[in-house]
């Protein structure tokens, strides 16, 4: 069956991908960029699932999720910059003043990977985008030259896995994630 890849409203879907298998777990959420870091750093256990309940409300929700008929099997998490920490990264620069949205963690279920899954969710986010009117969308991906990421820390992305959906590098960051330059990676949607 083909991988759908649509807008991220159900909250069982986002739990199922980026939530805790305990629901007092501190886990991510995919909070981390998304909100400002006091926020994120006060947010604990169930609180974390209900402030994704908030973002699901919002329009545009937080990401997009990828089904394999009624299964979901991925999520990339992309939303417009100036809406995220990557608005006043340090490590990471803003190099223009264009409006770009962001795209910052693709992950895909195990048992699902090796199936072009997490292209299919970088082609979809950057359409997702698109078609809210974004100019143009960057990720913030590992230069790894090959090498194999930890699956922990692979939720960014590599520089290939956007190069091979038309990304170019527009920079380099002083960002290191498992020990890999991260290199800004922008695709321009006009």
């Amino acid at each position: 069956m083909a991988i759908e890849v649509r807008p991220a409203n159900d909250f069982g879907d986002v739990a199922t991908m980026v939530g805790p298998k305990r629901p007092d777990a501190n886990v991510c959420w995919c909070l981390s960029y998304r909100i400002p870091s006091k926020e994120n750093l006060a947010l604990a256990g169930p609180a974390r699932g209900e402030r994704v309940r908030q973002l699901l409300r919002e329009d545009p929700p937080p990401g997009v999720l990828a089904h394999d008929g009624a299964e979901v099997v991925g999520w990339a998490a992309v939303h417009p910059r100036a809406g995220t920490t990557f608005a006043r990264n340090r490590k990471i620069p803003r190099i223009d003043d264009l409006a770009v949205w962001s795209l910052w963690c693709v992950r895909v279920r195990s048992g699902h990977r090796g199936r072009g899954i997490a292209h299919s969710l970088v082609e979809g986010a950057v359409e997702f985008a698109r078609e809210r009117g974004a100019p143009a969308i960057e990720g913030y991906p590992v230069d790894n030259d090959g090498a194999k990421v930890d699956l922990t820390m692979a939720y960014v992305g590599t520089r290939k896995l956007f190069e091979r959906a038309g990304f170019q590098k527009a920079a380099d960051t002083t960002s290191v994630l498992n020990g890999f330059p991260r290199v800004l990676m922008r695709l321009d949607l006009r």
